[in-house]
């Protein structure tokens, strides 16, 4: 049985993870004959927004690892004790969590070469992966991120938004306009990309796409 690592990024599209996509991602594992453990790190979330209103809640203060616990119903890890060793393969869910919490994308001048980064703990995670070859998944925003893992060149998706394609693309990342049901794969490093909630107006919009980087990224694994 493969065994995939899933990083959440805490609980909710606005400061956290994207949930339908985390329980998408989670299902269609399972689904495929697989386990999962899941892990985020130990860290305070950037802020808490209010999913009623979209505000920020400015007295109110969270961390990662316990929101994502909201999510994997208690059962989530901190990433520092992340053991590439015991995994297939590793997958990263959307939400502007991976933007906010795991890097910086969504807060930093992006043109600066020099403000845009991954949180450490994660990037260690990510390229304990990426360096022995072993395949990711990467969902919604977190593409964005790709360009920081792996060399100049990587092929993945956010979907068709074009300005913010541009943005990453300017880091290293070769950008491919892909639909909501759709995915990418770039072989050579075996990364698979899909644009989920960046333009799914359903969750079975976002499933389709979904369901198929799980399995890609399954089919992948040695």
């Amino acid at each position: 049985m493969k065994n995939i690592a899933v990083i959440l990024s805490g609980c909710g599209v606005y400061d956290g993870s994207e949930i339908q996509e985390a329980v998408l991602t989670l299902l269609a594992i399972d689904q495929q004959g697989a386990s999962y453990r899941c892990f985020a790190p130990n860290i305070a979330q950037h802020h808490v927004i209010n999913h009623l209103t979209g505000e920020v809640s400015a007295a109110e203060s969270r961390n990662v690892l316990v929101e994502a616990a909201r999510i994997g119903r208690g059962d989530v890890e901190d990433i520092v004790e992340l053991d590439e060793k015991e995994f297939d393969a590793i997958i990263f869910v959307g939400g502007f969590g991976a933007a906010k919490n795991l890097s910086n994308f969504a807060l930093c001048n992006i043109e600066d070469n020099d403000t845009f980064q991954v949180n450490e703990q994660v990037l260690t995670a990510a390229k304990s992966f990426a360096n022995v070859e072993k395949p990711a998944g990467f969902m919604c925003i977190a593409p964005a991120m790709l360009p920081l893992i792996y060399p100049e060149g990587i092929k993945g998706t956010i979907g068709k938004d074009n300005a913010t394609a541009n943005l990453i693309t300017a880091k290293g990342l070769t950008h491919i306009d892909c639909t909501v049901t759709d995915i990418v794969i770039d072989e050579t490093y075996k990364v698979v990309t899909t644009p989920a909630y960046m333009l799914a107006e359903s969750i079975s919009e976002a499933a389709v796409g979904i369901n198929k980087l799980v399995k890609y990224v399954i089919a992948l694994c040695k």
